[in-house]
């Protein structure tokens, strides 16, 4: 294979993202590597995306399923013998429709934390992105293309791992 420059083969082309092969065994001539840093940050920066905004979603879907539980429980109140015998005053408080209620403004959520995690993914994937790219172009290594997936995932634990309170000593 005749190479330019730092080892980078003359007919290299930059992958198709997201150019994940099986890596276990893999055939000579299917591996698909990186060896660019604007290649590697793009890699690095679209995985992160996708993991951020994966995260955040799940999470939305969580908090509008719970306040759709709230709704739920509220109208089977209301539509319980108890409910009926409370104040009109009460009554309003708890919401005539409650699920109609929540569906006026519960799209909001999902649309909240999905911006949020693109704009944590995009300040996260840049930064490691870069740090990754100029590393490996330091090294003249080449970078397989499940580097940038698996650095995407570390990003998304980190979040996660620091959304916890840590409480105590070792």
């Amino acid at each position: 294979m005749t190479t330019y420059g730092a080892g980078v083969p003359l007919s290299y082309e930059t992958p198709q993202f997201p150019a994940l092969y099986w890596p276990v065994r893999a055939t000579p001539g299917e591996a698909k590597y990186l060896y660019f840093l604007g290649d590697i940050y793009r890699y690095t920066l679209y995985w992160t995306l996708i993991t951020f905004v994966a995260a955040h979603a799940c999470v939305a879907t969580w908090a509008v399923l719970m306040q759709f539980a709230s709704a739920t429980q509220r109208r089977k109140y209301l539509n319980s013998s108890q409910g009926r015998e409370l104040s009109a005053k009460n009554r309003k408080l708890l919401g005539e429709n409650p699920i109609g209620e929540t569906l006026s403004w519960v799209w909001i959520v999902p649309v909240v934390y999905i911006v949020i995690g693109a704009s944590e993914a995009l300040l996260a994937g840049s930064l490691v992105g870069l740090v990754l790219g100029a590393v490996y172009n330091a090294g003249y290594f080449r970078m397989s293309t499940w580097t940038p997936l698996l650095w995407g995932v570390i990003n998304m634990l980190v979040l996660v791992v620091s959304s916890f309170r840590i409480q105590g000593g070792l």
